[in-house]
């Protein structure tokens, strides 16, 4: 109700109409009321209280027990004198008081309101109240009861959902002046001002803590003590697998005695599902399974995709059962969950019988055409006969015989899963189908009668039900979620994803027979109505041997979970609870970056230091302290002192501002030490940055009481104005040309009036070099901007200023010398003088790469500026040997991967020669790929041309034309047998050798020449897959294919260059039956396709067409010709299709003939028929687990 509706009445809470019970009068639906006809039985009347009950309350589809039934009738006098809001007496329900609620002239709505709510004085029921009630108001005209109108709800009644019902009751003027069909006299329903209105409350037992619940703040370890699995995608189905497996307690134990104290990583699956099992142990909420995953090597791909559970159970038992080889869990698994069944041939009329035992993991139980489990077992075991032309060979002796032929078990595990093929691959529709029959299953099933005779039956074979795990919706798209007994006499609980439920038997079972939804009120469908079928059934059961409950289902404690497990995820814990608290107090702290002499004499690179890392990682990047934001100055600095090990008198800090150019320089030194570190960085940097950055200066001298002084900006007392001197802070660095490296060389302070030229005393006794080194000054104004320095010029004409950078280097002896011989080198590229190399480039007669010989290697840099730009496009680039195109020498199982420091600015052939460098190999021969960004795999394989720089090779603007991001850090390389200048008059060539019918593809990458033909084509097939050549093989011929059709064949002749890219290249042996064919033989071409003929798929084929021969002839050859054998051919349906894609296929039956079904030489054989390879294109191919 819109708390707007009258300011002076006090809305009920969530006076909401439950929507499965109440139907709006508006959407042309008859209100529920009595209608008088003459001719039929008078209705019910509304004061014969017993029989309105079974009206008014109907059963309830989750049948809960009946606790209470009571009703209780509110005389209305004055409807008129009413106040807008009224409530009826007081009567008691479930030990609860109860009352009606009204609102005469609608909440909000031209219809009167009625609710029930609780009675409470003042409003307030205790903290803990629940109250499950169906419930049912009447209103009735007293004079003639069989008058009213009814509605019905049930609700869940709690301290924040006090009062449910219906706003819309009834529309207020037809209750006035509505004459109601059939009643004499003509009647409204509300006369003279007068009504009765009657509530009947139903109180029900809420068995699972759960009817009618919302799940607003559901906390299922506090209502179950078991907590959910997250899902991260679509695992909804490992979750309930994860969930039945960890609560078979002594697969848990089992898994918790597998050693993992050395191999505690998170990409070894036992240790991550020993983890995800303590977390479901031990933590108070839904557990992540991420961890797992990504054990099991999945990505995206594999958690948005359901996967089979029978195989995942499979697969994930084989590992678990590997990594408990060798202790004391060794052999657990196959006592819980290894079974064993006999398969036998037994001769009817002579003593003879073939036998074989297998163990087995599970039962894969016939759910179509069977009606519960005994009908399946009994499925399974039954006995066939093998005689006539089925007769079984029973060896030299016997030869043939009558024979049983049939299944036994010999023993059954102590755990049991059965799995109930609920998937099944329906031949008329040619996919998989869901089934969705009624199939019963017990809570206590005897397996005895299915066990051998010779099986030992001296204990019980009697199985408990533990564990439904159920499939809801179809076969493209459901949920699955898990019913289990983690105790031996305990409840079922639902387990859905995160969330844990105590549950009923009704649901566990008869909810999970699958089938036709139930009927309720004994209502029966037309003929003209179908059954509601239900979505929900269960596909995998899990029984535990009665006599084996207490050794499978024990206690599992912390005592058996390892300790260094404990110890991890303890830790883990304590520090993500310091995390989180970190966040809560975060506001409180203020993050202080500072750059010190020592981390700037580790500095090599551009500025003063690297805000962007941490100084954990790289000692050249500012400190990191966090402080609490009341921290004044001079506690501050008190901290820098303690870590530096400088006394704090020695030291001041320097705000760092970012300049307009993009560096960040010291700019004013902090003369206030009382103020704190938040109101410095506010007053000083606003509110713009999340740090405060700071350059912490060491005095060089102290006076005698040890104190600092300094060169500039003194006080003359603390905290008054400073008097600044007209000396600068200047920061030094060298360009070492030997190391070829720059090193951070501390600062000094200098006048600003004097010459450029007298910095160089000051560097000179700093680096303790001799009075007459001649240096090369540069002033680092930005990365891209290295300027050289004018001897004469004053540093205040140069725009010195405090926090300014001068790079200097000694001049070499070649250098230019003017004025004071400290000028600057002309400028120079480093891409012109970073590799000069020679080598040869001529293929050696033995067909093996050439080794790389060079004559002249300089790769020193002997100028700053070089070297700056150097920094500025220096690249680090991990090449990897191509993992397809390897040769025998290099490839990617005895190739390494390396990384080399490169230039963006350097070419093609200057990265081929440092490659080449590396690998010993003539770069001639090296092709470079880049590499797909969300794959790893090899995208585009890089052309060699003059322009082409590293920038390029690696930067988005080539990943356009690659179609894919490509990662800017990495390349593959190949090493080819032909030089790169020979590649460049080679076609690459992608084409498939077609063998055993169209049963195996083999794609290769092929070299042809440019002016070549297909009988080139046809040599490079037979030298790349090592094949007999045409004389000792047969001849081949050679395909074009587009869209899985065949397009044409290609002549011998036919020129490589006139081939183009989109054409998929076919190449296969002519078959024998067509070599003898005379010429004029006629041939058809088929396809594959799925349903329609526009969804082709497989290769396609030549077929040879025979006339006279009936279908059923030729389906022989086409089963030679294909390799489609058996089964597999038999799902197959044949039809002649038109070449257009739109017309709809002529199937062909056993006796048609071929030959004469085709109308047009256009026409072609189709074979419709589920796309198996389709999985296996589209990502969904086997589960796997790495």
């Amino acid at each position: 109700m819109d708390p707007s509706f009258d300011q002076d009445i006090q809305s009920p809470e969530n006076m909401i109409v439950d929507p499965d019970e109440y139907v709006d009068p508006s959407d042309n639906e008859k209100d529920e009321i009595a209608i008088i006809d003459p001719d039929e039985p008078r209705p019910t009347p509304a004061d014969d209280y017993e029989a309105m009950t079974e009206l008014v309350l109907p059963p309830l589809d989750q049948q809960p027990p009946i606790l209470e039934t009571v009703h209780n009738t509110w005389e209305i006098k004055n409807w008129h004198g009413l106040s807008k809001r009224e409530h009826g007496p007081i009567f008691e329900a479930g030990g609860y008081p109860w009352r009606i609620l009204m609102f005469p002239y609608g909440n909000n709505t031209d219809n009167v309101s009625f609710y029930l709510e609780h009675g409470f004085e003042d409003g307030k029921p205790p903290d803990d109240f629940v109250c499950c009630l169906q419930f049912g108001l009447v209103l009735w005209n007293k004079n003639d009861p069989t008058l009213y109108t009814h509605h019905t709800a049930h609700h869940r009644f709690t301290k924040d959902e006090g009062d449910w019902g219906f706003t819309r009751f009834h529309e207020t003027r037809k209750l006035f002046h509505h004459v109601w069909p059939g009643s004499s006299p003509p009647r409204v329903l509300v006369e003279n001002g007068e009504a009765n209105i009657t509530a009947y409350v139903r109180v029900v037992e809420d068995e699972t803590g759960v009817l009618w619940h919302n799940f607003a703040n559901y906390d299922s370890k506090k209502e179950t003590g078991f907590v959910g699995l997250k899902n991260q995608g679509a695992t909804c189905y490992l979750n309930s697998l994860i969930q039945s497996l960890y609560f078979t307690n002594a697969f848990r134990k089992a898994v918790y005695q597998i050693p993992t104290q050395d191999e505690d990583t998170t990409t070894n699956s036992a240790y991550t599902l020993q983890r995800l099992f303590y977390q479901l142990q031990s933590s108070s909420t839904a557990v992540s399974t991420n961890e797992l995953t990504k054990s099991f090597g999945w990505d995206t791909k594999q958690i948005f995709e359901q996967q089979d559970v029978q195989e995942l159970s499979r697969k994930l038992m084989e590992r678990m059962e590997i990594k408990m080889k060798g202790t004391a869990a060794e052999n657990v698994l196959p006592k819980l969950f290894c079974g064993k069944v006999r398969t036998y041939i037994s001769c009817i009329n002579v003593d003879y019988e073939s036998r074989r035992v297998e163990d087995f993991w599970d039962v894969q139980l016939n759910v179509s055409g069977n009606k519960n489990i005994e009908e399946s077992f009994q499925d399974y075991i039954q006995v066939e006969t093998m005689d006539g032309d089925n007769q079984y060979f029973a060896g030299e002796n016997f030869k043939l015989q009558d024979a049983k032929k049939g299944v036994i078990f010999e023993s059954f595990p102590e755990v049991l899963h059965l799995q109930l093929k609920r998937f099944e691959y329906d031949i008329e529709r040619d996919s998989m189908m869901k089934v969705n029959d009624r199939y019963e299953f017990p809570e206590t099933f005897d397996a005895a009668p299915y066990l051998s005779d010779d099986a030992d039956k001296s204990e019980s074979w009697v199985y408990k039900l533990h564990g439904v795990l159920v499939h809801s919706g179809d076969l493209n798209a459901g949920h699955y979620y898990a019913f289990i007994k983690p105790e031996k006499d305990g409840w079922f609980y639902k387990y859905d994803d995160d969330k844990v439920t105590k549950a009923t038997m009704r649901e566990v079972l008869e909810d999970n027979y699958g089938g036709e939804m139930p009927l309720l009120n004994g209502q029966v469908l037309d003929a003209s109505q179908k059954p509601i079928i239900r979505h929900n059934s269960a596909y995998m059961l899990v029984y535990i041997r009665e006599a084996r409950l207490d050794e499978v289902l024990f206690p599992v404690t912390n005592a058996d979970t390892p300790a260094h497990l404990q110890r991890k995820l303890e830790e883990e814990a304590a520090f993500k609870e310091a995390r989180r608290k970190e966040r809560e107090e975060q506001h409180l702290y203020l993050t202080v970056r500072v750059i010190t002499s020592d981390t700037y004499a580790a500095h090599g690179g551009h500025d003063l230091t690297m805000f962007d890392r941490s100084h954990e990682e790289d000692p050249a990047a500012a400190k990191s302290y966090k402080l609490l934001k009341k921290c004044t100055i001079r506690e501050l600095i008190n901290v820098i002192g303690q870590d530096t090990g400088v006394d704090p008198r020695r030291l001041r800090v320097w705000f760092m501002v970012n300049r307009q150019n993009k560096t960040t320089r010291p700019d004013t030194p902090v003369m206030d030490f009382n103020q704190t570190i938040e109101d410095a960085h506010l007053k000083l940097a606003g509110s713009k940055t999340q740090e405060l950055r700071l350059w912490a200066e060491t005095a060089e001298t102290v006076d005698s009481n040890g104190d600092a002084v300094w060169p500039t900006y003194q006080l003359a007392k603390e905290g008054s104005s400073p008097n600044r001197s007209d000396e600068i802070v200047i920061f030094l660095k060298w360009f070492n040309v030997d190391t070829q490296c720059l090193v951070g060389c501390g600062h000094i302070y200098i006048s600003n009036q004097k010459r450029v030229e007298e910095l160089a005393p000051f560097i000179l006794r700093r680096m303790g070099w001799p009075e007459d080194t001649k240096l090369k000054l540069y002033e680092e104004i930005k990365p891209d901007m290295i300027e050289p320095m004018k001897a004469k010029q004053s540093l205040k004409a140069a725009e010195l200023q405090d926090g300014d950078i001068v790079c200097f280097q000694k001049a070499l002896e070649k250098g230019s010398e003017g004025g004071t011989g400290r000028g600057a080198s002309p400028d120079s590229d480093v891409s012109k003088s970073t590799t000069s190399i020679s080598y040869s480039s001529e293929t050696p007669s033995n067909g093996s790469v050439p080794r790389y010989q060079p004559v002249k290697t300089s790769d020193i840099i002997e100028d700053a500026r070089q070297y700056y730009d150097f920094l500025r496009h220096r690249r680090l680039i991990t090449f990897h040997c191509h993992p397809t195109r390897g040769s025998k020498e290099f490839n990617s199982e005895n190739c390494e991967s390396f990384t080399l420091v490169l230039s963006a600015k350097h070419t093609y052939d200057q990265v081929a020669a440092k490659v080449g460098e590396k690998l010993d190999v003539d770069p001639n021969y090296i092709r470079f790929w880049t590499i797909a960004q969300n794959t790893g795999n090899p995208k585009t394989a890089i052309r060699r041309m003059s322009n082409q720089t590293l920038l390029n090779m690696v930067s988005t603007s080539y990943a356009t034309f690659a179609g894919a991001t490509i990662r800017a850090d990495a390349l593959y390389f190949e090493v080819l047998d032909i030089s790169l200048a020979e590649l460049d008059t080679k076609k690459s060539m992608k084409v498939s050798w077609i063998s055993e019918g169209v049963t195996k593809e083999e794609q290769l990458d092929i070299l042809v020449p440019k002016t070549g033909t297909v009988d080139d084509i046809v040599s490079s097939v037979i030298k790349k897959a090592q094949l007999e050549d045409e004389e000792k093989g047969g001849p081949i011929r050679v395909y074009e294919v587009h869209s899985n059709k065949i397009h044409k064949e290609l002549p011998r002749g036919y020129p490589v260059k006139d081939i183009t890219e989109y054409i998929h290249i076919m190449l296969e042996r002519i078959p024998e039956e067509e070599l003898a064919q005379p010429n004029g033989t006629q041939y058809i071409y088929a396809f594959h396709f799925q349903g329609e003929p526009n969804k082709v798929h497989s290769i396609p084929f030549k077929f040879l067409i025979v006339q006279d021969e009936i279908f059923s002839d030729t389906k022989k050859r086409l089963e030679k010709r294909t390799g489609i054998k058996g089964k597999n051919l038999d799902k197959i349906k044949f039809a002649v299709v038109k070449r257009s894609s739109y017309t709809k296929p002529t199937y062909l039956n056993d006796d048609d003939t071929l030959w004469d079904m085709l109308r047009d030489d256009d026409d072609q054989l189709g074979l419709d028929h589920i796309d198996k390879i389709r999985n296996a294109r589209t990502g969904m191919g086997d589960l796997f687990l790495k």
